[in-house]
């Protein structure tokens, strides 16, 4: 059976697994809901990807919280469109 000729030092050891460290995950917005989502992977939040639907995640909620999202996302909408005009600036009140 075959000895190690040399043992490795500690500092080698550690020298080596200096690259083994996890690197913090670098999220990336939602452009819909702007929600923080992985790149390259559907949003969570909202269910989109490279601005399609690709899952329902109101099919995967119970009642209570299907209502709440849905105003949530009716909510973001709504402010969405709303464009702001010089007319409605000038207004007071």
């Amino acid at each position: 059976m075959m000895v190690v000729r040399m043992r490795h030092t500690r500092s080698k050891t550690r020298m080596r697994r200096s690259h083994h460290a996890l690197k913090p995950l670098n999220p990336a917005s939602c452009p819909k809901c702007k929600a923080p989502k992985l790149s390259h992977a559907i949003c969570k939040n909202c269910g989109e990807y490279k601005g399609r639907q690709i899952i329902d995640v109101l099919a995967k909620l119970d009642k209570k919280q299907k209502k709440m999202k849905e105003k949530e996302l009716k909510d973001q909408e709504s402010k969405k469109e709303e464009p702001l005009s010089a007319e409605k600036l000038s207004k007071h009140g």
